[in-house]
């Protein structure tokens, strides 16, 4: 944020992934933030116990797997640890923190190889976004929510009063990040941002995480041992990390602590409601819409860039699902998560809010339509295009090298989609007499092979 997301907008949305289907529902979140354009969905592939949370994380920059360095053995790395601690010391004094609350908060803290391991394993493996939505807006993980909602309505109907925020979309961030409470974490903060910040590879951003997570202890908000959350240092009922703690929590329930640890998941559900609304959640409007196209669309519009109105939309044909145009509930912009062969959406001011908690378009439409599930709505009713399959980061290179070299410039070769990607992709779709939807698929790369 700016807050949580703030700081994962800026470098990452740290969190640890791994999808599961299982009837236990664990939180799932995409594993990268994708650049613009992308249409796939990047999930860690790390196996964690069934008590921790599980939340795909968003890199600040992604390495292939052949790039990462090994991880220190175990056994031969703590000598190396005890120093950076004594090292980072003062520079944590330095920055306001007592040495007091330094000295209990490392008392417990050590080197943890399964962090790393854990961190170094993300982004190997891919699914489609209807893959990951058959987790993330399970019937498991609605039934669930339905649940939630009976049981927390007066809290949530409050914090909806408060904040200007809808308690359903509030419910589906709580239910994504970690299965309504019964996956928080049980990894010790301080001992999780410490290791990675010793490991070195974006050591300022966890060094700030981690004087952050100190600021937290020495305000008195919680202990060093109750202080756990996720492998990467997100914490609680909605996985805030440090920084964004700092910023956006709340104390809802008046006990003079900002408490998103408890078993009671008040100020964990307000502290949400409260970030999205600092980031401009309104009231009653859809995050979006699922909508049909004419045969003869235009799918250069499909860009986030361009707004209209829904009856200027409309206008052009495109209508909601039932045929009728859809209400003018604000500018939207029409998204194709999965090309021209997929569900398309007109998405809104609200969709931006749930990408400021997380950016990757998987999470927010997880989110947005888990929300809608829990008002009742039914499943999407356009398809996906089952036969393929998510490119890997090997293919995505690949696909950018082609584009390149067929004259149609990617601006370089990372493995993203982005906008270069985007525009050299439907540049060649319409020379080739394809929908120029720029979505990165396996048989456009066959196409071009």
């Amino acid at each position: 944020m700016n807050a949580r997301p703030a700081a994962l907008a800026a470098a990452l949305s740290l969190i640890c992934g791994a999808v599961s289907a299982d009837p236990v529902q664990r939180s799932l979140r995409p594993a990268e933030r994708p650049a613009a354009g992308v249409r796939m969905v990047t999930l860690a592939a790390a196996t964690v116990a069934p008590q921790e949370a599980l939340r795909p994380a968003r890199r600040p920059a992604e390495a292939t797997p052949a790039a990462t360095p090994a991880a220190p053995q175990a056994g031969a790395e703590h000598a190396g640890f005890a120093g950076w601690v004594r090292e980072f010391r003062p520079r944590a004094l330095a920055a306001g923190i007592d040495a007091g609350t330094f000295d209990r908060a490392f008392a417990g803290a050590r080197y943890d190889p399964d962090v790393i391991a854990r961190d170094r394993t993300q982004a190997e493996f891919t699914k489609t976004l209807w893959q990951y939505l058959d987790s993330a807006v399970s019937d498991t993980r609605i039934a669930n929510g339905r649940a939630a909602l009976a049981e927390h309505g007066a809290v949530l109907q409050r914090i909806e009063e408060a904040y200007g925020v809808d308690k359903e979309v509030v419910a589906a961030i709580w239910g994504m990040e970690s299965a309504y409470g019964s996956f928080r974490g049980t990894k010790p903060i301080v001992g999780s941002l410490a290791t990675l910040a010793f490991e070195g590879r974006r050591a300022a951003f966890f060094e700030d995480q981690l004087i952050a997570a100190l600021r937290i202890l020495q305000n008195g908000d919680t202990g060093p041992e109750t202080m756990t959350g996720s492998w990467a240092g997100a914490m609680g009922h909605t996985q805030f990390i440090p920084t964004s703690y700092e910023a956006l929590a709340v104390d809802f329930t008046g006990d003079g602590r900002r408490d998103i640890w408890s078993d009671d998941p008040t100020d964990a559900l307000a502290s949400t409601a409260h970030y999205l609304a600092e980031h401009g959640w309104t009231l009653g409007m859809p995050w979006g819409v699922e909508v049909q196209l004419p045969a003869d669309f235009d799918y250069s519009l499909a860009d986030r860039s361009i707004e209209k109105m829904p009856s200027d939309w409309a206008r052009l044909g495109v209508r909601g699902v039932d045929g009728a145009p859809v209400r003018d509930f604000g500018s939207a912009s029409l998204l194709l998560p999965a090309g021209a062969d997929g569900v398309a959406f007109l998405i809104s001011r609200n969709f931006r809010a749930i990408e400021r908690y997380n950016a990757a378009d998987a999470y927010v439409i997880g989110v947005g339509h888990l929300s809608d599930r829990l008002r009742g709505s039914g499943p999407f009713r356009g398809g996906w295009p089952a036969d393929e399959r998510a490119l890997t980061f090997d293919e995505r290179q690949e696909l950018q090298r082609r584009l390149t070299a067929a004259g149609y410039d990617t601006g370089g070769v990372d493995g993203r989609i982005g906008p270069n990607t985007l525009a050299a992709l439907r540049g060649f779709q319409r020379a080739a007499g394809l929908k120029p939807d720029g979505y990165a698929s396996l048989s456009v790369l066959d196409r071009l092979r």
